[in-house]
């Protein structure tokens, strides 16, 4: 007997992710010729790589359901205490920044600010996190955040080389101090190999300046153990040697320390995750890397600058574009394409809402308390490591003492560092209190009342640094850093920058290629649960049980969704995947004695973070042509796979294509890398055409990154955080990344490519979420669904702009492009003046001229209703006459709509009126406009000007 229906859930959560109803399926199909969505879907997909059952992941539960499993794994973690340090601290989120940053879908679901006139409040928020940087490490230029400290000093490393390769010197070795922390030598060990670097790790004063010939040297301060060093003396011995030198450092330190920039360093790197952004078991936090001003060219990561409008107002935008990967590809500086955007927001807004005495007085109350607690300690007759530290402790016990300390604190619910030689380490954060160090003490002495009280050890306990390492400068002196302390006076500061971003709050963002689709609410309630955001990420595994059965479903079900037999989690990046994907790979060669095979194949459609990989990975790029249909050339490259046959390493693959087709030949495309000895790397941007429908494991790929933040439904945060595993075949499983604290990874791994071992795991819950509440079903209807929604829009745009590649059914994947390119020479319009001109009605572009020039590929995915998906197709429409009435004479061809589109509100409602075209058409160009206008902030940015005078710290106040 079939259950009655008033008995069924009403907590379905696949109506909530998928935008159209039923009815609107039907009328879309029925638009497209087609009876079904398997019948769409079976007609775009070839047929020889169809899966053709349903996915081995558990059914659908709905959203109570799957969050109360979810709250049964949170309980089996066990949050203690950490005092571990090692780059890692607890400290205090401000609640309204936690409110209304990092639980705000306005500024989460933001997308990276290439569109930069309706980015003005993020921009400027980067710019604060930068001027931050800058003030408090004494270099005048940082990046806009990299992805975490260990593989920021990686970067820094790779710079460094650049640097010096860029003088005509061949300097292939670098030198890392054994003070750093092991996750960082360890990061510093995988990236150097493959470049032909030479890492030598060993003690500072062991180096030979007049004999080695290092690019450069990394130096940690404070050390990874609470030593505070003066430096002065190396950084001037490696600068005569002609060596550049990096300082791994702590910017809350650094509030009280002299700065590196004062003592010589020409690179500082670190991590911002204790300026209130949560442990998260490792992650995401945002690292930051500042450099003297000569090296901006060589600068891995994104720069915001300052620059202005075609008004003249101040505008924000991308600084020094022509370093990024989808220009440079092989050649460029980095294969970084994101940064962690949302968490260095929150680090600068925790400098903006405490400002310049506010992060000292926390600097100099955690110094003061390690002080006391190493008073105590000497008067309990132990020995510290380092006279001059800032936070952490190293204390010297035997064995003996150190099994009874470690035991009565794990009653205590306390973690320490445990070193090699037993002694403990102890580093003090932002939550220590006088009861803490009182409890700390009693650990160490063994009884619970101490012959002394905290008081009078404070009396007595010296806090200030000796003269040739304390802080001198001022920082944090811009208005920005002491206006906002009130909370008012921020919530509205916070509000007013938001309210100057468009997000997936406003409309859809139909990025081809990036997948902006719902980041449900239920999906990120867990993020900011204190089992999973309070948890450090060295803390023994018998408390983080939870997590650890969170990563082995996970891991399960992405496993089967793609085919292969093992998973990392541990990438934190699609970047990092795709290098973590490559260094399988060569890995896996290498084991064979085949060290020769070192070329890439890579089809020119691909994306730029592709070759950029390639290289990071010490592979030879050689590129692959495409056919007029926007497919591989499989002429080309099965010519490519004999010419380079003793070499062929790998093919780099994005199906379905970038040009938004699945390519029937991906077998044979398999077949011709495996014959001539390569394996196959498939980049998995793409994924949202796939889950449920094929896998690419059966399609012959070897190895597969997934963008969680794209597929699996972590929000892009404004242009990170992100996660990107890799799904690997069997023979590919023993080579996945390890890592040395969490003993992570067998004897043939690859080594860690993040500092942590799971990447940023507090987010991983947002994909767990997601696949629990849509379930095998649920994730394949997705699927079909975004292929319909783009479908639906490549029909009704077809009359108005070619489509430039469909598949051989006459449809596309889950993308589309439009091709834009005739109206360059029939009315002087170009696809930015579209990518512009969307903005006045409300709307973000698609992707611009990627992956060809003049044209905007269009990825509507499966969240969006079709009410939506036809305003945005009705604005393209309207756009399209706007461009007729240009050919046709009735707009002049350089002072028309799109030419002088965005229109803000200051232009609209100046006195003055001189264009030949009406206020109401430039402000108000649809009906549904004047019910949800959004104003662009910014008149057109003047890109020219912006890297013609590089400013990448906050301008005046009285410029705003």
């Amino acid at each position: 007997m079939s259950e009655p229906e008033f008995l069924k859930s009403t907590d379905t959560f696949i109506r909530r992710h998928l935008g159209p109803t039923d009815a609107d399926i039907r009328e879309m199909l029925a638009l497209l010729g087609h009876q079904s969505l398997q019948a769409l879907s079976g007609s775009i997909v070839p047929g020889d790589i169809q899966l053709n059952r349903e996915l081995n992941v558990p059914s659908h539960r709905g959203e109570r359901a799957a969050l109360q499993d979810l709250q049964e794994l949170a309980a089996e973690n066990h949050v203690y205490r950490s005092l571990i340090g090692m780059g890692y601290y607890d400290c205090a989120t401000p609640g309204v920044i936690q409110r209304n940053i990092l639980e705000n879908p306005g500024w989460y679901t933001q997308y990276t600010p290439y569109q930069a006139e309706i980015a003005q409040g993020r921009l400027e928020a980067l710019v604060n996190f930068q001027t931050m940087v800058a003030d408090l490490t004494g270099l005048p230029l940082a990046n806009a955040s990299l992805l975490d400290e260990a593989t920021a000093a990686a970067e820094a490393m790779a710079m460094c080389a650049a640097i010096v390769r860029s003088s005509g010197q061949e300097r292939q070795e670098f030198f890392v101090s054994q003070d750093c922390h092991p996750q960082t030598i360890a990061v510093l060990q995988t990236r150097a190999e493959p470049l032909g670097i030479e890492l030598h790790v060993g003690r500072t004063n062991a180096i030979e300046f007049t004999k080695e010939k290092f690019a450069g040297i990394l130096l940690q301060y404070p050390a990874t153990d609470g030593y505070v060093g003066d430096y002065r003396d190396i950084v001037t011995r490696a600068h005569e040697a002609g060596m550049l030198v990096v300082v791994a450092t702590d910017l809350l330190a650094l509030s009280v320390l002299r700065p590196p920039g004062e003592f010589g360093a020409d690179i500082a790197v670190g991590s911002c995750q204790r300026f209130g952004v949560p442990l998260g078991f490792g992650g995401p936090h945002a690292a930051f890397l500042a450099a003297k001003e000569e090296y901006k060219r060589q600068m891995p990561g994104r720069i915001v600058g300052v620059s202005k409008d075609r008004d003249g107002h101040v505008a924000y935008r991308l600084s020094l574009q022509t370093r990024e990967q989808h220009i440079r590809r092989e050649k460029a500086t980095s294969n970084i394409c994101t940064a962690q955007v949302l968490l260095a927001i929150m680090a600068g807004m925790y400098a903006v809402y405490h400002g310049p005495e506010g992060v000292r007085r926390i600097a100099e109350r955690v110094h003061g308390l390690a002080a006391i607690l190493a008073a105590g300690l000497r008067r309990l007759d132990f020995e510290i490591g380092t006279e001059v530290f800032f936070d952490t402790l190293r204390v010297r016990t035997t064995k003996a003492q150190a099994d009874q300390v470690v035991l009565r604190a794990d009653e205590q619910r306390i973690n320490l560092r445990r070193y090699e030689d037993d002694s403990l380490g102890i580093a003090l954060d932002e939550m220590s209190t006088e009861g803490e160090v009182c409890r700390l003490m009693e650990m160490f002495a063994g009884h619970e009342r101490l012959p002394f009280t905290v008081a009078e050890l404070a009396d007595s306990a010296v806090t200030p640094f000796p003269a040739n390492l304390a802080r001198t400068t001022p920082y944090l002196t811009h208005e920005v850093f002491n206006r906002y302390h009130a909370e008012h006076e921020m919530l509205r500061y916070l509000h007013r920058l938001q309210s100057r971003d468009l997000s997936l709050t406003h409309s859809m963002i139909p990025l081809g290629s990036c997948t902006m689709k719902l980041n449900a609410t239920s999906e990120m309630l867990p993020v900011t649960w204190p089992e999973f955001s309070r948890m450090h990420p060295f803390a023994p595994g018998e408390q983080s049980k939870g997590y650890q059965e969170l990563f082995r479903q996970l891991e399960g079900w992405l496993a089967e969704i793609t085919g292969f037999s093992a998973v990392s989690l541990q990438p934190n990046a699609g970047s990092q995947g795709e290098y973590s994907g490559l260094m399988v790979i060569r890995a896996y060669h290498r084991s064979l004695g085949e060290f020769h095979r070192d070329v890439c194949l890579i089809p020119v459609s691909a994306h730029g973070t592709n070759p950029a990989s390639a290289a990071m990975v010490g592979f030879t790029v050689v590129p692959v042509a495409c056919d007029k249909q926007g497919n591989v050339d499989l002429t080309d490259l099965e010519a490519k796979a004999v010419q380079h046959r003793e070499r062929l390493a790998a093919l780099m693959l994005t199906y379905p294509s970038t040009h938004g087709v699945f390519e029937p030949a991906v077998r044979r495309i398999c077949q011709i890398v495996h014959t001539h000895g390569g394996q196959v790397y498939m980049d998995g941007a793409n994924m949202n055409a796939q889950v449920g429908l094929c896998r690419p494991g059966d399609i012959g790929a070897d190895v597969c990154h997934l963008n969680l933040h794209k597929t699996f439904c972590i929000p892009h945060g404004g242009g990170g955080p992100g996660m990107g595993p890799i799904g690997v075949a069997r023979h590919l499983a023993p080579f996945l990344p390890g890592h040395p604290v969490t003993k992570l990874g067998g004897a043939q791994s690859i080594g860690p490519v993040s500092a942590a071992p799971y990447g940023s795991p507090s987010i991983l819950t947002i994909s767990w979420t997601y696949i629990a509440m849509m379930g095998r079903d649920g994730l394949t209807k997705a699927t079909q669904v975004a292929m319909l929604n783009a479908n639906y829009m490549a029909k009704r745009l077809e009359k108005y702009y070619p489509i430039l590649y469909t598949g051989a059914s006459g449809l596309v994947a889950h993308e589309f492009i439009l091709d834009l390119r005739q109206f360059k020479d029939s009315a002087g319009i170009e696809a930015m003046d579209v990518a512009k001109r969307l903005m006045d009605y409300g709307f973000h572009a698609p992707t611009v001229s990627f992956p060809v020039a003049g044209t905007l590929m269009i990825e509507p995915t499966e969240s969006e209703s079709k009410a939506e998906l036809d305003r945005f197709c009705d604005a393209m429409i309207l756009i399209r006459a706007e461009i007729q009435d240009v050919i046709d004479g009735r707009q002049p061809r350089a002072h028309n709509l799109l030419k002088n589109a965005p229109h803000t509100a200051p232009v609209v409602t100046a006195s003055t009126w001189d264009r030949p075209y009406s206020r109401e058409q430039a402000a108000y160009p649809a009906p549904w406009v004047r019910d949800r206008k959004f104003w662009p902030h910014v008149s057109r940015i003047d890109e020219a000007y912006g890297d013609r005078h590089l400013i990448c710290t906050c301008p005046p106040m009285d410029q705003y």
